[in-house]
């Protein structure tokens, strides 16, 4: 990934938050006949490896599981947005600009696992349905299916374990901008008004340098 050193993020601990909050991967893996890529949640099991080992899971028909040992690749992008060249004030004065997109993105790389044991396999799920169902009312768990129709989707699915050998974070966020257009894209986004500006904002404000 190219990686400007004004956009390059090099904290395990905020590489791993990112991670946990985006949860869903697009794993990308190499084979002789090209490529697979599947979009998954993934785990994070932030203690297992120098930098931690990614979990999931996929149809067992899904060709993806057939590539065992495969160079491997989970692309985790996060909060991202157009950014318009009428937020810089240059706009108005000399017309030197153009528009780009902001984006947060994490790749982790590594050798794709696969494993079918249902105990392990169980255990994945109860972990990912209680990372996500957390904070609800009547969370589901995975105890409030019935043990046979449990036990006969665990069949149907195959494992997956990333063991990270290596992490690149991309924080590409108004750094390389003056600190009148940031302002500048801050009021913009302010103007815009919906969620996905205010995550925006949010991460402008928090990398600011």
């Amino acid at each position: 990934m190219y990686t400007p050193s004004a956009f390059r993020e090099t904290r395990l601990p905020v590489l791993h938050a990112a991670i946990e909050e985006i949860a869903l991967a697009s794993l990308v893996s190499t084979e002789a006949g090209g490529m697979q890529v599947s979009h998954i949640p993934m785990l994070l099991a932030r203690d297992e490896g120098p930098y931690g080992t990614l979990y999931g899971h996929i149809a067992r028909a899904n060709a993806h599981g057939a590539l065992r040992g495969a160079a491997s690749l989970a692309i985790f992008l996060g909060t991202h947005g157009y950014i318009s060249a009428g937020w810089y004030p240059g706009k108005r004065t000399h017309g030197k600009e153009v528009p780009t997109w902001n984006y947060i993105a994490v790749h982790a790389h590594g050798t794709l696992e696969t494993f079918d044991d249902p105990a392990a396999l169980r255990q994945l799920l109860g972990k990912l349905t209680d990372r996500h169902e957390r904070g609800r009312t009547e969370p589901w768990r995975i105890d409030d299916a019935p043990a046979e129709y449990i036990d006969r989707m665990l069949g149907a699915i195959t494992g997956l374990r990333l063991s990270i050998e290596r992490l690149e974070g991309k924080w590409k966020l108004s750094q390389n901008r003056t600190a009148a257009d940031r302002q500048g894209v801050l009021a913009g986004l302010a103007e815009t008004d919906d969620e996905a500006s205010r995550r925006m904002a949010e991460a402008i404000r928090n990398a600011s340098p």
